[in-house]
């Protein structure tokens, strides 16, 4: 049996079991609403939420897609007794995790968030080429117009910053100079692009696409600012195979086995941008007839 962790009406996750039905293969989604009790039968561990409910020995493997497992935890009046049982349940919990975890899988819960400045790092250690990059809390060493600024978080979505509107961090151009110190912040050296390259990987294969946002004002810094009347062309594209050795090296050494990277191509240079374990990829399947959600239906 598989399981599934995502979050309520995600599309992606929609077409994925999709094809496990027609694959015949029995799974059960969770989705973020869910908490767990652990309980045993029989002397097996047995998960049960208001939803759904499982024996621990019956998943054979695990998608983390979003969110993630949550338990139930008990509390007790007496504050001693209170501390001991939360650690109690706190160790049968990661026990329950690492089994989970020790099941074939396409990335998991302990690993679903990766730092971009350690991820950076380790791609110049494995060979990629990475824009120039430094941490700073004024603009004193900023080149104008030849510098970018970028979130350092992987979340770039600021929910509710206004009354029933959320806001976007995109990447910007530094066309000024600020005259007051601010929050220790990430800026990189501003690449001319040829074009973009969204890679999506999973357990060593690569599949991607380039995306000629360049040639569009609108998207020339950052192709999420989407032009929905004139949309970028996007093509499938073939890497180097030295890059996508590289790559593999690189996910490897951060313990993931599917994600999503991105890379510009400037002249005869590959500049590595970031992964996202949890990445959008259904654009890339559909516009280049990859069918990557099959992919996953059939590595489960």
């Amino acid at each position: 049996m598989i399981l599934i962790f995502s979050i309520n009406q995600e599309l992606t996750t929609t077409e994925v079991a999709r094809w496990l039905t027609l694959m015949n293969k029995k799974f059960i989604r969770i989705n973020e609403n869910e908490v767990f009790d652990i309980k045993v039968y029989q002397k097996r561990i047995f998960l049960e939420s208001q939803k759904n409910s499982f024996f621990l020995d019956e998943v054979s493997s695990v998608w983390y897609r979003r969110k993630g497992l949550k338990f139930k935890n008990l509390r007790y009046i007496n504050k001693a007794i209170n501390l001991y049982m939360d650690e109690t349940q706190h160790w049968l919990q990661d026990y329950v995790m690492t089994i989970l975890e020790s099941k074939r899988h396409i990335n998991k819960q302990s690993t679903k968030n990766v730092n971009k400045l350690t991820v950076l790092d380790r791609a110049r250690e494995c060979g990629l080429d990475v824009p120039k990059y430094f941490l700073a809390e004024n603009t004193n060493d900023v080149v104008l117009n030849e510098t970018i600024i970028k979130s350092i978080t992987q979340n770039v979505i600021i929910e509710n910053i206004d009354k029933d509107r959320d806001g976007i961090m995109y990447t910007n151009v530094v066309d000024k100079l600020e005259n007051e110190n601010f929050f220790i912040s990430f800026f990189q050296e501003k690449i001319e692009k040829d074009f973009e390259i969204r890679s999506f990987y999973l357990d060593g294969k690569i599949w991607s696409f380039a995306i000629f946002s360049q040639k569009d004002e609108q998207t020339k810094i950052d192709f999420r600012r989407y032009n929905l009347k004139n949309p970028n062309r996007n093509v499938s594209y073939n890497l180097p195979i030295e890059i996508e050795k590289k790559i593999h090296i690189l996910m490897k050494s951060l313990d993931l086995n599917c994600g999503s990277l991105d890379f510009l191509k400037n002249v005869d240079k590959y500049y590595f941008l970031e992964v996202n374990p949890v990445g959008q990829f259904s654009g890339l399947s559909a516009k280049c007839n990859y069918s990557l959600e099959r992919e996953l239906a059939s590595y489960l």
